[in-house]
């Protein structure tokens, strides 16, 4: 038994642990799924032997015979984004209990890397997919369409959405916070983001706030496009440059996200340019940073884990009906945002 016992974990089989237990390898299986036929101590004992040797059931034939992987696939733009952090977690609530498990995927904010994700994860066969954004490559699109699974969009209220939407519309969002500036005085407003279309929600900002400057009547749109998304701090500080030298009557500023609009407020201090006597600077997303540094930046807060959360519900639900043989319509949640005014503005 000792020489079986120091064997590679990975070498053992059901029949292996069956043997060592001195049962047939069915009662083991049903042992493992805690089945009410096997007495308590005779699952107890094949539970010691399986924590002992550190046996690892193989999915792989469950799976096939009971037609579900057991996971949901998320893919996100970034993992070091605690906005998208937040959203995962929401998700791991109603997953976990559920005894669902969350495979990530990281796009890197591009759509080619989310199509190749997607096409890897479907030849998994996930429970569902819950996507970040409303824009996909089309061909993204086709294999979804065709995947038969629960879709969910989230951060995003497409045009044309896949199935389930959980999310709102970011500029609308950009718009509001310009509104909030020109409330507070500003009139000279301009708008630091990337310098690519990749963060597409980034760019739904930027059209929202070029679509508040017109319906203001403001006299100009002050754009600088800098860095590849996600825009840094570095960046930020590197962008106010930019608009400086391009705009110097510029009196506030709108940040695509708090990581590029702390980046602007530290090039500030360091350039002895006051906030927000002499310039207004607000972000998007409500970070930590935004909370913690001095002066505290205005923002837009919107409930990351809550889309997470509500859109694992809707997964749930539409697995649930599944097991019916029904399929549930699709739906769209329009989740709130709100301007968080603070020292910055």
């Amino acid at each position: 038994m000792k020489r079986a016992e120091e064997g590679q974990a990975g070498a053992l089989t059901m029949q292996k642990i069956a043997e060592l237990a001195g049962v047939s390898a069915m009662t083991v299986s049903r042992a493992l799924k805690s089945d009410a036929s096997i007495s308590p101590e005779t699952r107890a004992r094949i539970l010691d032997i399986v924590s002992r040797i550190g046996y690892v059931p193989d999915a792989t034939a469950r799976m096939f015979a009971s037609r579900r992987s057991g996971f949901v696939a998320a893919l996100v733009p970034s993992l070091n984004n605690s906005n998208f952090a937040d959203t995962v977690r929401g998700m791991e609530e109603a997953f976990g209990p559920a005894g669902l498990q969350l495979l990530l995927g990281d796009t890197e904010y591009s759509l080619s890397r989310e199509e190749d994700l997607i096409s890897a994860l479907l030849q998994r066969r996930p429970e569902a997919i819950v996507l970040t954004g409303g824009v996909h490559t089309p061909a993204a699109r086709q294999m979804l369409a065709k995947a038969g699974i629960p879709i969910v969009e989230t951060w995003d209220l497409p045009k044309a959405p896949l199935d389930h939407v959980v999310g709102f519309s970011n500029e609308a969002a950009g718009a509001a916070m310009v509104h909030y500036l020109y409330e507070r005085g500003r009139r000279n407003i301009g708008f630091i983001g990337g310098a690519t279309n990749l963060d597409t929600r980034g760019s739904e900002r930027r059209a929202g706030y070029a679509r508040a400057v017109r319906e203001l009547g403001l006299s100009r749109s002050r754009v600088v496009t800098f860095g590849k998304p996600p825009v840094t701090m570095s960046q930020g500080g590197e962008a106010l440059d930019l608009m400086l030298k391009q705009w110097p009557e510029v009196d506030a500023i709108l940040c695509v996200s708090d990581l590029s609009a702390f980046g602007v407020l530290m090039e500030c201090q360091r350039r002895g340019v006051a906030v927000p006597q002499r310039l207004a600077i607000a972000g998007f997303g409500d970070f930590e940073v935004a909370r913690c540094c001095h002066p505290r930046l205005t923002t837009i807060a919107v409930d990351c884990q809550g889309i997470g959360r509500r859109a694992a519900e809707i997964v749930l639900s539409a697995l649930e009906a599944k097991k019916s043989g029904e399929v549930l319509p699709p739906e769209t949640v329009v989740m709130p945002f709100e301007v968080v005014a603070r020292e910055t503005v």
